[in-house]
């Protein structure tokens, strides 16, 4: 690999050890620096990466590769990686990095096989971001609501009602859920003395996950960062809620999807919308045409027909992470705070 190509692999790989860093994940940190050490230097690294310095930087090229050495760890497979990942029970606390390059160097075959797979999450945390908007849209509406979920993954966030919800002074949701989020909310608080009733879950991914199904459930785990237990017990609890409680998640194109599923809205419903984390994903094409989709469908919108769009999602590569939602008729744009990209620090505005 030319000394050029090892640099740009570098580049990107210590890019995501700095959003690890900043985002509480001191582990990935550290092991993201060293492979980028390494795959300057033309380690096992580098011929694992090899051929994906333009992959685009929407495929999280990095976080790909740390999945791929995450599954192996999860299945069993990486028994001296394994006591540095709190993740599969390990409490050594020494430096992972020589049995990662070990690992790179004995299972490169396995793990650069493993790289192309996309990275799938269903980051439950973001619903505590979302919740402020959906409760808005209840209060406002006054009506059910049927959720529509784009790039839902495997469709855990659509349950978003079943959680447990607990910030500084208030909470809010099911008190024996095993969902429980904590959250960490400044500036003012969303509405929360809203009942709400929702009557439709349903979801639209590229790739959905069952994540009822044991291979679902490891590669959501794979993507999550092996020192985040939090996280993890979020996301093992909202698989537990989800064999009881049922959504729908297709595969499918957003844009393709969306249009005649808001044709077919039913009356005294409120359809709901929404996303997190995912516009970034789609191309200036697509994002028009669900756009117009949802546009053109807010034009037709009633009182006892209302429709919302709620999204969380940056504005530009770094941040913020706005939380916005247009409601119909009328076609009203609010900005309703900022929401961290895992989602449970969230400063709120008046809406």
């Amino acid at each position: 690999m030319a000394a050029p190509e090892r640099e740009q692999l570098a580049s990107r790989m210590r890019e995501q050890a700095g959003w690890c860093a900043r985002l509480g994940s001191s582990l990935y940190a550290h092991l993201l620096e060293q492979i980028a050490l390494d795959a300057g230097r033309g380690g096992p690294s580098a011929e694992i990466l090899a051929g994906h310095s333009e992959d685009p930087l929407a495929s999280a090229l990095a976080l790909r590769l740390m999945g791929a050495v995450h599954r192996l760890v999860l299945q069993g497979e990486a028994p001296a990686l394994a006591a540095h990942y709190p993740s599969a029970g390990g409490t050594d606390r020494s430096d992972a990095w020589p049995a990662f390059e070990t690992l790179l160097r004995e299972r490169t075959g396995d793990v650069r096989a493993l790289l192309a797979r996309p990275v799938q999450t269903n980051e439950v945390g973001r619903s505590a971001a979302l919740l402020g908007g959906f409760l808005q849209i209840a209060r406002e509406t006054g009506l059910p609501l049927a959720l529509v979920e784009l790039g839902a993954s495997a469709g855990l966030n659509l349950r978003w009602d079943h959680f447990r919800f607990d910030a500084a002074g208030w909470s809010w949701g099911e008190t024996d859920s095993p969902v429980r989020i904590a959250c960490e909310f400044t500036g003012s608080l969303p509405p929360r003395d809203v009942a709400v009733r929702v009557v439709a879950r349903d979801g639209c991914d590229a790739q959905p996950i069952d994540a009822t199904s044991h291979e679902g459930t490891l590669t959501l785990q794979s993507y999550l960062w092996a020192d985040q237990l939090d996280r993890l017990a979020l996301l093992r609890a909202a698989i537990e809620l989800a064999r009881r409680i049922p959504a729908h998640v297709v595969s499918g194109d957003a844009a393709a999807w969306i249009a005649p599923r808001l044709v077919a809205r039913e009356r005294g419903v409120a359809t709901v919308v929404y996303h997190s984390i995912f516009w970034q994903y789609m191309s200036r094409d697509r994002r028009a045409a669900v756009k117009a989709a949802i546009d053109e469908a807010g034009a037709g919108a009633a009182a006892h027909r209302p429709l919302a769009w709620l999204r969380l999602e940056p504005v530009g590569r770094e941040g913020p992470y706005e939380i916005r939602l247009t409601s119909w008729p009328g076609g009203r744009e609010r900005r309703l705070g900022e929401g961290s990209p895992h989602g449970r620090q969230v400063h709120w505005s008046d809406a």
